[in-house]
C-alpha cells in the first residue's frame, strides 16, 4: 500500500483489525501482487485486484464504527417495506401495482463519521437520513448503533443504470441482506448473477424470504428448505434464512437481532474486506500458479555465450589475432633480409578494423568491425539457445508465466548485432604489447646482419685488391676457416637458423595469444548475454517470486 494511503488508514485500521493488522496485511499483499503482475497475467484480472485493493483501503480511512448493510431484492420482494420496517419510519416510497426502488435510500444510526461514510458510498444527500435526527424522543434500538441502512434498486429493472447502481453498492456493502419473495426466490437472475459469484462472501450474507405470510402455514417449512438447497447449490450451505413479513412485522426482530448482532461485533466490516481480497487473490492465484521455476544452470549460459560468440565472429577474430601475432613476430624475430616480405601482407586484425594504433593500442572507437554478419544458421543456433534458456525456467510456471518469460528473453534480441559488434570492439585482444623477447631477438638478428655484412665486405674488399694486384694483408683465420668467410656465413647461417628457431617459439606463443583473446571476447560476449537475455529473464522471475509472495499474504 502507499504511504500517503497508509497515513490515512493508520487511524481506523485498529477498529477493524484489531492489534494483528491482518486485513491491512493482506490488502498490502494483494497490491503487490496486482503490481508485479502488471502485464503478465491478464489485464481485466489485475485491474480488478487493482480496484479490489484500492476500495478496501478506502473503507480502511472511512469509520470502523460503522457497519454499511444493503437490503438488496428483485421488483416486488418487498425491500422498501422491510426497509421501513427495520427504521421504523416509513422512507422509502412503496407501490402497489409495480412496486420499483428507483434510487437508494441510506438510513444511519449514529451521526459520528455517518455524512463521510454516505459520501463514500455516493448515496445523494436528499437520499440520506439520520436516524437520530429524525426522532424526537430517545430511541430503543441503541444496538443498532453504527448502522448504516441502505434499500438498493430493484436488480432486475429495466432501466441499465439501476443495474450498475446496485453492482457498485454490493461490492461497497459490508453486510448483504437479500430480500427475496415466494414467487421469485427460485429465479436464476439473482441465483446466476449475484448469488453464486458472491459465495466466497457467505459469512457476510443473510437471505430474508419476504411475504411469508402469503404462503399457506403448511407449506412455509417446504419452501424455506427448499430455498435453503438453492443456496446450497450456489455454495452458500451456511447463510442463514429468515422468514419474514414486512407488512405483518412476521420475522422482522429476528432480522432485525441479526443485523443488530453484526453491528455490536463489528466484524462485517473485516469480514467483507477479507473475502473480497481472497476472492480476486485465489483467481490470480489459478492464473499465476504456485510452481517453483527453473533454474539457469552453468552449461546452459556457457551453451548461450557459445551461440552468441559464433554470431559474433568470435572464432575469425581469434584466427585473426592468430595470424596477426604471428605476422608481427616474423618481422621482429624473423631474419631481416627476408622479414620484410611479410609486410606485403595485410595484418588480420587491420582488416577486421581491430587494427594496431600508433602508439600500439588497439582501436576502440565505435565504427563498426567488419567481422561478417551472422548467417542464418549462426542465428538460428542464437534463437534456439535463447528458446532452450527460457524452456528451462519457464518449463514448471503457469503458461502465463512462460509467456512472460519467452517475450523477456527474446525482447532485446533485436540489439544484438549492434552488441555484439560492441562487445568486439571494446575488447582488449592482448596483442597490443611487444614482448621484451622480440627486441632482444631483433637486436641479435641485426647484430648478426652486421656481421655477414662486414665479413662480407671484408671478403669483397680482398677480392676487388687480388684483382687489382695489390698486396693483401694476411687474412686471420680460425681453425684454417677465413675468419670474413666465416663472418659471412656464420652470421646469414644463424640469422636463418634463429629466425626458425623463433618461429617455432612464436607459434606456440601466437596460439596462448589466441586463447587469451577467445578467453577475453567470450567474457565481453557472457556480459551481453547477461544483459539482452539472463538479466530480463531474471527479471521476470523476480516479477514471479513477488507476485507468489503477495498472492500468499493476501491469502493467509
Amino acid at each position: 500500500m502507499s504511504s500517503s494511503l497508509a497515513g490515512l488508514v493508520s487511524g481506523a485500521r485498529r477498529l477493524v483489525t484489531g492489534s494483528g493488522g491482518d486485513v491491512t496485511d493482506r490488502i498490502d499483499g494483494l497490491e503487490e501482487a496486482a503490481r508485479s503482475a502488471r502485464g503478465r497475467l491478464p489485464d481485466p484480472l489485475v485491474d480488478e485486484a487493482v480496484a479490489v485493493a484500492r476500495r478496501a483501503g478506502e473503507r480502511l480511512r472511512l469509520s470502523g464504527d460503522h457497519t454499511v448493510v444493503a437490503l438488496a431484492g428483485a421488483t416486488g420482494s418487498g425491500k422498501s417495506s422491510m426497509f421501513n420496517a427495520l427504521t421504523g419510519m416509513e422512507l422509502s416510497a412503496t407501490g402497489v401495482r409495480r412496486p420499483t426502488t428507483s434510487w437508494t435510500m441510506a438510513c444511519a444510526w449514529g451521526t459520528d463519521g455517518a455524512e463521510e461514510m454516505l459520501g463514500w458510498l455516493g448515496v445523494p444527500q436528499r437520499h440520506q437520513v439520520l436516524h437520530d435526527s429524525m426522532l424526537d424522543e430517545p430511541r430503543p434500538d441503541d444496538d443498532l448503533d453504527g448502522l448504516v441502512l441502505l434499500d438498493l434498486p430493484d436488480h432486475d429493472s429495466t432501466e441499465v443504470a439501476h443495474h450498475v447502481e446496485v453492482d457498485r453498492l454490493v461490492k461497497l456493502a459490508d453486510l448483504l441482506v437479500w430480500v427475496l419473495d415466494p414467487q421469485k426466490y427460485a429465479d436464476a437472475a439473482i441465483h446466476d448473477r449475484y448469488l453464486r459469484p458472491l459465495a466466497g462472501h457467505r459469512d457476510i450474507m443473510l437471505v430474508a424470504l419476504n411475504h411469508i405470510d402469503e404462503v399457506p402455514t403448511d407449506r412455509r417449512a417446504t419452501m424455506v428448505n427448499d430455498l435453503r438447497r438453492l443456496l446450497a447449490a450456489d455454495g452458500l450451505e451456511t447463510v442463514r434464512v429468515i422468514p419474514t413479513s414486512a407488512r405483518h412485522g412476521d420475522g422482522v426482530p429476528l432480522l432485525k437481532s441479526a443485523i443488530a448482532g453484526e453491528v455490536r461485533a463489528k466484524k462485517a466490516v473485516k469480514a467483507r474486506l477479507m473475502a473480497d481480497v481472497s476472492a480476486v487473490a485465489t483467481r490470480m492465484q489459478q492464473v499465476n500458479g504456485d510452481a517453483d521455476p527453473g533454474g539457469l544452470g552453468r552449461a546452459r549460459k556457457a551453451e548461450l555465450v557459445d551461440a552468441f560468440a559464433d554470431a559474433a565472429g568470435v572464432p575469425t577474430v581469434v584466427r585473426a589475432v592468430e595470424q596477426s601475432t604471428r605476422r608481427r613476430a616474423a618481422q621482429a624475430t624473423g631474419w631481416p633480409v627476408t622479414s620484410w616480405l611479410s609486410r606485403l601482407k595485410p595484418d588480420p586484425l587491420r582488416r577486421l578494423h581491430l587494427d594496431l594504433g600508433s602508439r600500439g593500442k588497439e582501436l576502440t572507437t565505435t565504427s563498426r568491425a567488419s567481422v561478417p554478419e551472422a548467417t542464418l544458421v549462426q542465428r538460428a543456433r542464437v534463437d534456439t539457445a535463447v528458446r532452450a534458456v527460457s524452456d528451462d525456467v519457464g518449463a514448471q510456471l503457469s503458461p502465463s508465466w512462460a509467456d512472460a518469460v519467452r517475450r523477456a528473453s527474446v525482447a532485446r534480441l533485436p540489439d544484438l548485432g549492434d552488441e555484439l559488434d560492441k562487445a568486439v570492439t571494446s575488447t582488449d585482444l592482448g596483442v597490443a604489447r611487444t614482448p621484451a623477447w622480440w627486441r632482444v631477438v631483433r637486436f641479435l638478428q641485426w647484430v648478426l646482419v652486421l656481421v655477414a655484412l662486414a665479413g662480407g665486405l671484408w671478403l669483397a674488399g680482398l677480392a676487388v685488391m687480388g684483382y687489382l694486384q695489390m698486396p693483401a694483408p694476411t687474412t686471420p683465420r680460425y681453425r684454417s676457416f677465413p675468419v670474413p668467410t666465416l663472418m659471412l656465413l656464420g652470421g646469414v647461417v644463424a640469422g636463418v637458423v634463429l629466425g626458425l628457431l623463433c618461429a617455432l617459439v612464436v607459434r606456440l606463443s601466437a596460439r596462448a595469444k589466441a586463447r587469451s583473446a577467445d578467453r577475453r571476447l567470450r567474457g565481453a560476449i557472457a556480459e551481453v548475454t547477461e544483459a539482452l537475455v539472463v538479466e530480463p529473464v531474471q527479471a521476470e522471475l523476480e516479477a514471479y517470486r513477488a507476485t507468489r509472495s503477495g498472492l500468499a499474504a493476501a491469502l493467509r
